[in-house]
């Protein structure tokens, strides 16, 4: 990957060089910091040109501009300011960053057009949309003699009056970045790249932190009874892994709290098979087990005071020889039996064995569980919210909570007994689908059944971790959704 923002913080200096970044409001009013250096009649005449009027995320870029020693000068529109909320940092530093262009430094004159003061968080969401923007996979592109064809670097320093409180907030959230990012790797990766061996050993290098890793193989497995999770992985040659990853943030007593997630490095539909059109989009249906990864780092990045268990179930379904059928029949980690009727719903299988063994095992506080689990949700929600089902309404409160403040947001959809009822099997306890009717819903049904008493969610990430919507922080195909709903989940109801 790339990761281009490379932020400093300092006061404002009377006279920056460079590329010089300031935000305008409406009627392009400039802030103090940004009409102390003398530009507000050059912006003015400027913004009149180009019909530029301070509208939030709008751009004006000044090249050379005359009677400054600024090689450019962007302003950035912050819209109506009693519009702005908390999320509005974070695109702003997407949109600056984005309009940096091929610039090797930059200074950003960040302060309000109203010369209100910035807390220190909104300074460091805005870091953050830096460096959430400043992203590109480019691992696999040759670059040319130049370079001129792949992301450079660029040293930017924001300048802002309470620079020592922004500094202590961003090495926080610098950690939630760095997760972010990790798992948009994750997703980008190539499966003939990151297997289930090669994924578990990523998730693995989360020790450096401090996280307990515990490895599972398919013998482990075996004796654990995960049939649902072996019956995916049986037709590939690549062996399965469940990566366990612990962060004991808080007192040894405290219930920790659990997330799931959804590893299928490969998804061929094994007998059932996709067609061929769009099947390389599949490499990213480990989408869910990203997020927990990323997560767990964010947590362990930050030092975040509470317990966390991360599960992630990774395999490949492949229709070799040895797959699994339509019609075969497993029984579950918990003994429930699976009349499989479509191979190609095997995300739900391996969630099966995940959250019957997390809820046994660890007895959290709450699970939930990430997947990019159904096309149904993108038919229902489109790419710009995530479906989400829960068993408990606080839970399911907190979660929209977390999504409004972080712009990575969620839509309740129902469960219920009538839902319910529509993944009955006349052969065993439960069969694998329930039609196309409601298939985002009868998904989460299945899981649900193997689900006891604990507090849980389910979220269907199918139309935001990958094919993501292009956004003010986000080009890539990957975008890392769930780590900083989840990370902002935790911070505001989970520590102590």
């Amino acid at each position: 990957m790339s990761d281009r923002a490379r932020i400093s913080f300092a006061k404002p200096a009377t006279k920056p060089a460079g590329t010089v970044v300031v935000f305008a409001g409406p009627d392009v009013t400039l802030g103090p910091a940004a009409r102390a250096l003398g530009v507000a009649a050059l912006v003015e005449r400027a913004a009149a040109t180009a019909g530029f009027a301070g509208k939030a995320m709008a751009t004006l870029d000044l090249i050379a501009p005359a009677d400054t020693e600024f090689d450019r000068l962007v302003v950035v529109g912050t819209g109506k300011l009693s519009d702005l909320k908390e999320k509005d940092w974070l695109r702003l530093g997407g949109t600056a960053m984005g309009a940096l262009g091929k610039a090797k430094a930059a200074t950003v004159i960040l302060e309000r057009p109203d010369g209100r003061k910035l807390t220190a968080d909104q300074t460091a969401d805005f870091a953050l949309g830096m460096r959430l923007r400043g992203y590109s996979f480019d691992k696999y592109k040759t670059p040319k003699v130049d370079n001129g064809d792949l992301a450079q670097p660029v040293d930017i320093t924001i300048a802002v009056g309470e620079s020592g409180a922004a500094r202590s907030a961003w090495t926080s959230l610098s950690g939630v970045a760095d997760g972010v990012l990790l798992a948009r790797d994750l997703v980008n990766e190539p499966a003939n790249v990151l297997g289930p061996v090669e994924f578990a050993g990523r998730a693995g290098e989360l020790s450096k932190l401090g996280v307990e890793i515990e490895i599972l193989g398919e013998k482990d497995l075996k004796k654990l009874n995960m049939a649902a999770l072996l019956g995916v992985a049986q037709g590939s040659v690549r062996p399965p892994r469940v990566v366990v990853m612990r962060w004991n943030g808080g007192k040894a007593k405290d219930q920790p709290v659990c997330f799931i997630g959804k590893g299928v490095v490969f998804d061929t539909g094994g007998i059932s098979i996709k067609p061929a059109a769009g099947m390389e989009d599949m490499k990213g249906d480990m989408g869910g087990a990203a997020a927990v990864t990323g997560l767990m780092h964010a947590l362990a990045a930050r030092k975040a005071k509470t317990n966390a268990i991360g599960i992630i179930g990774l395999v490949e379904n492949m229709p070799d020889g040895n797959a699994q059928r339509p019609g075969d029949i497993v029984t579950a980690m918990d003994g429930k039996t699976i009349e499989i009727i479509n191979t190609d719903a095997e995300g739900r299988l391996v969630l099966a064995d995940l959250v019957a063994y997390a809820e046994d095992r660890f007895k959290p506080r709450f699970m939930i569980d990430l997947a990019t689990l159904t096309g149904a949700v993108i038919i229902a929600l489109g790419h710009f919210h995530a479906g989400l089902f829960a068993s408990d309404d606080a839970l399911a409160n907190a979660l929209f909570a977390a999504g409004e403040s972080t712009g990575e947001l969620v839509w309740r959809l129902p469960l219920g007994p009538d839902y319910d009822k529509l993944i009955d099997s006349k052969f065993a306890d439960m069969k694998n689908i329930g039609g196309r009717a409601a298939g985002s819903i009868t998904g989460a049904q299945f899981i649900k059944r193997f689900v006891k008493d604990t507090p849980w969610a389910h979220l269907d990430i199918a139309g935001t971790a990958m094919e993501s919507p292009q956004t003010e922080i986000n080009k890539s195909w990957a975008s890392g959704w769930g780590v900083r709903l989840l990370d902002r989940l935790v911070r505001d109801g989970f520590e102590r």
